[in-house]
């Protein structure tokens, strides 16, 4: 098959502008190689010297020869970011969220993927069910990572039942093959009760320490479960006993591997902090925060950048007054965070409201799973200040359109308020708050 990969978008001073290379045009090969995928483009465009061939929209073919740093790019996006087809995921696993999901929403969510391309270039999770002999070898050869595992148990027997695939069991066997070649990787494991936790995750914690180093983390979040249940695996939620028997595992643990390897391996998700009642762990149990984009010491990294942004402020007596709106799962801290900087700023009034998940249902406590609809219902009638701040996971990357395919600009005019879309860090929080 041959692969031929239209150009979409060139970077304004970039080689590829310099050799004018425009989009529509065609990228055909590679210091001779064809490019089938991503995974070839990334590590053939390393080269210092690189031989390009290039169809031109009108259909010349340009053969290039350019010479540059090592590893920097050309400066060219395509039409399909993988350069090739998504693949989707094989499995049908009984924690599935998108199962979870009502119909009605926009097509994209309901696309699940399992594709170790995306775990290279946006850090997504794959179970290793989806991928081929070949893309091993290709990992291992190009020396792509790291790669993120959805482990969610060592169990043969039990993956296979928790994913609801045969090959699931065998399938772990790739990791320790991806562990033989050194790329690095990280892990996750989605607990349900009652299936993969207590003696299970004991299991699962100590065999997957056998591939430290190259396995540098280790996540456990608790699954997320909306009231979209209808005709799927029974799960129940996790109690406060439960959490604290999970965070007991986990320290214990990590306390264990620390002193063996240096690093503390397995992390537990915030949620199990909140619902346990018990003290976020200090910035350094989580080794440099491997596991943020999973909801690992977002908490204690968002306290300690307000700390240490707010020790440098003076403070002052202008007035303001501003609304923050969150999940459940924050909105302690975040009042906490709000109340100490009231403290410095006596003039600024902050009201903090928690938004109850009515559209996935009351289980679902993260922010980044708010809709626009629930924030309009929610919201309507409360005081919100002269502005109102809600936080970037809220939206869709790179847009302002909520889950539900409300806009920002919907939610304004109903509200009738001017809000800021607020990142992350806790400087960004204060400074969207002092304005």
């Amino acid at each position: 098959m041959k692969h031929e990969h239209i150009v979409k978008y060139v970077s304004p001073g970039s080689i590829a502008q310099e050799l004018e290379i425009e989009p529509g045009d065609v990228l055909i090969s590679i210091n001779g190689n064809e490019i089938e995928d991503v995974f070839d483009y990334h590590f053939y465009v390393n080269d210092e010297y690189l031989t390009v061939l290039i169809r031109k929209s009108y259909g010349e073919e340009w053969e290039l020869e350019i010479e540059k740093d090592a590893e920097e790019d050309l400066g060219i996006e395509f039409e399909q970011g993988l350069m090739d087809e998504y693949r989707s995921c094989r499995n049908k696993c009984m924690f599935c969220f998108i199962d979870q999901m009502p119909r009605g929403m926009r097509d994209t969510l309901y696309f699940k993927d399992d594709d170790s391309r995306l775990s290279f270039l946006q850090g997504n999770y794959v179970t290793l069910t989806n991928m081929s002999d070949h893309d091993i070898e290709r990992i291992v050869r190009f020396h792509l990572e790291p790669i993120n595992i959805s482990f969610h148990t060592t169990n043969p027997a039990l993956r296979c039942r928790m994913l609801n695939n045969r090959f699931a069991g065998e399938a772990l066997h790739k990791a320790k093959r991806l562990y033989e070649a050194g790329i690095r990787m990280n892990g996750q494991i989605v607990l349900c009760k009652g299936i993969n936790d207590g003696e299970e995750l004991t299991r699962s914690i100590r065999e997957l320490s056998c591939y430290i180093p190259y396995l540098e983390s280790v996540s456990v979040v608790p699954v997320g479960l909306t009231r979209y249940r209808e005709g799927l695996y029974p799960l129940e939620p996790f109690t406060k006993e439960d959490a604290k028997e999970v965070l007991g595992i986990i320290h214990g643990w990590q306390d264990k591997l620390y002193a063996q390897n240096g690093i503390h391996f397995i992390h537990g998700g915030d949620e199990w902090y909140t619902l346990a009642g018990e003290e976020l762990p200090e910035a350094e149990r989580y080794d440099g925060y491997l596991q943020l984009e999973n909801g690992v010491g977002m908490l204690r990294l968002l306290i300690d950048e307000f700390t240490e942004s707010l020790r440098e402020l003076s403070g002052d007596d202008r007035t303001r007054e501003v609304s923050v709106a969150t999940g459940k799962l924050a909105y302690p801290y975040i009042c906490g965070l709000a109340g100490r900087l009231v403290r410095k700023y006596p003039g600024t009034k902050v009201h903090v409201y928690a938004i109850e998940n009515t559209f996935f249902g009351e289980q679902i406590t993260v922010s980044g799973l708010i809709t626009g609809q629930d924030l309009k219902e929610q919201l309507k009638g409360k005081p919100l200040g002269d502005k109102l701040l809600l936080p970037c996971n809220m939206f869709r990357s790179g847009e302002e359109v909520f889950l539900d395919d409300m806009t920002l600009t919907q939610l304004t005019e109903t509200l009738q308020v001017r809000a800021d879309i607020v990142k992350s860090s806790g400087r960004d929080f204060i400074e969207a708050i002092l304005d």
